[in-house]
């Protein structure tokens, strides 16, 4: 079994062992009037995690021409995992910024579905600059968003991601490369770019590692919605989700 579907499953036994709740307002430890209530809960729960007040999504060269260079990863399995991020942006209020170096030549244009599922992303264009923080306008962007921790993805890995993550953490910001929504030209690559993060300082992580770490729990009114974006990024959670609401319905009649 995949550590994608055993996180998944493991993500259903929490729904089915808690049932249906109201969302309750204690659930994350409570910021005073006026402040993004702390992602830190009594327990010290979270303080290692990702803390969605302070986040914005980078969604970095995702175009269609790039697309086609990847050997990494199933292109299907890549653009699922990179639309799960823009609706899980959506979906927890997380801003989106995107950039191409040059849409007008062989790259292509970026996929249509990020700003589709994430109307309210902003997309910065560069001048042809291969590394987005060499451009001006991109790094004025994510300082204005007021937020120090940045999740990143791109195509290519080795470069798109790798050229802005090193100098964002050098800005002294803290850089989440997304690795199963960026894709490279080949194995060797990707490897590669595995050590060069770990190395530079940056973490690397997986949609589904973001997903429940903006999740956090079940106990909240996006619930629904956060329980869909499951099913992106692990097709057979979709099967699982429908046999639960089959034997749920089987359970209301039988009564």
């Amino acid at each position: 079994m995949s550590i994608v579907s055993k996180n998944a499953i493991c993500a259903l036994a929490t729904m089915l062992a808690i049932g249906i709740l109201s969302p309750d307002p204690n659930a994350f430890a409570q910021a005073p009037s006026g402040a993004a209530p702390s992602s830190v809960l009594p327990t010290g729960g979270g303080q290692a995690l990702l803390d969605p007040s302070d986040t914005v999504i980078l969604l970095l060269d995702h175009q269609s021409g790039l697309f086609q260079t990847v050997k990494d990863i199933g292109l299907p399995e890549l653009r699922a995992n990179v639309v799960m991020l823009a609706k899980l942006a959506k979906v927890m209020k997380i801003p989106v910024l995107t950039t191409a170096s040059e849409p007008n030549g062989t790259n292509g244009p970026l996929i249509p579905e990020i700003h589709q599922t994430a109307p309210h992303a902003v997309y910065v264009p560069r001048k042809g600059e291969v590394n987005a923080w060499d451009n001006e306008d991109f790094v004025k962007a994510v300082r204005a968003t007021g937020r120090k921790t940045l999740i990143m993805a791109g195509v290519w890995t080795s470069v798109c991601v790798m050229f802005p993550a090193l100098d964002a953490k050098a800005a002294g910001f803290k850089v989440y490369a997304v690795i199963d929504a960026s894709g490279d030209p080949s194995e060797m690559a990707s490897r590669t770019s595995l050590a060069r993060f770990v190395q530079g300082g940056i973490i690397p992580t997986t949609t589904n590692a973001v997903l429940s770490e903006v999740h956090r729990t079940w106990n909240r009114p996006e619930a629904a919605e956060i329980a869909e974006l499951y099913a992106l990024v692990s097709p057979n959670y979709a099967a699982v989700i429908e046999s639960y609401k089959k034997a749920q319905e089987v359970a209301k009649q039988s009564r």
